[in-house]
């Protein structure tokens, strides 16, 4: 699903990702952990093409991301991406959110587009919000309402940018249920993430990045309980 080789990211003389690699499995969930400025976000970035890159490659479902030919908007239809800060659209109700994509990119019919944004919208728990202006809505409903808005492209993948870093505490887990969900149906998810306790319970495998480099990959158990890095160690004693 994703192929990463030798990524290398610079903003001036600052280098943000250093050589990293990684190759990500379709219906695996890899929970991308490290402190502020490691780099976590940019990464996240990357494999969407929001980020250009000054070395390596990278493939995202057989769409090369390194090459210039590469048509981005196609291969953006089957990569979700659910920020920090909802990025809902507040001149349009929460149907209106859900279905303009599906409508102006992927050519479906207003019925068919809407038929599929009132089913997401019951599974994300909000299915009576159809009508609703983004404002009336609490942090945890507008991140929902984005998670629904990603699904309705039917992608193959999603990236998460720390999906639940805006929200006040109460509402965090209304958003990770519904991400629990998808993990239990086999989507490929990519979460950038403070939430351990989630990582720990969701993900296949964990990334742990620091200064711009993979310190270490392995799977939870490994990660959070015998990790073989001392910086991994480290970070892990003072958040844990």
């Amino acid at each position: 699903m994703i192929n990463v080789n030798n990524l290398s990211k610079t903003f001036g003389s600052h280098t943000v990702l250093d050589g990293v690699s990684c190759e990500i499995k379709a219906k695996e969930v890899v929970c991308v952990i490290g402190p502020s400025g490691s780099g976590k976000s940019t990464f996240l970035r990357c494999l969407n093409a929001l980020e250009d890159f000054q070395g390596g490659t990278v493939w995202v479902n057989n769409h090369a991301l390194h090459e210039r030919q590469t048509n981005l908007n196609q291969m953006r239809t089957h990569v979700g991406m659910v920020f920090q800060k909802f990025n809902l659209f507040p001149h349009m109700t929460v149907l209106d959110n859900l279905t303009m994509a599906p409508i102006d990119v992927l050519k479906q019919s207003k019925k068919e587009a809407q038929d599929k944004a009132h089913q997401l919208l019951a599974k994300v728990g909000l299915a009576d919000k159809a009508n609703a202006w983004p404002a009336t809505l609490s942090g945890g409903q507008q991140q929902r309402v984005a998670i629904a808005r990603a699904l309705a492209m039917d992608p193959s993948v999603i990236l998460f940018d720390e999906p639940t870093s805006a929200l006040d505490p109460e509402l965090v887990g209304e958003v990770l249920e519904v991400m629990k969900q998808l993990a239990n149906e086999g989507m490929t998810m990519v979460i950038v993430t403070h939430e351990m306790a989630f990582a720990r319970e969701v993900a296949d495998r964990i990334i742990f990045i620091d200064k711009g480099q993979f310190q270490e990959i392995g799977t939870p158990e490994e990660i959070f309980t015998s990790p073989k890095n001392p910086r991994t160690a480290e970070f892990l004693s003072k958040v844990l």
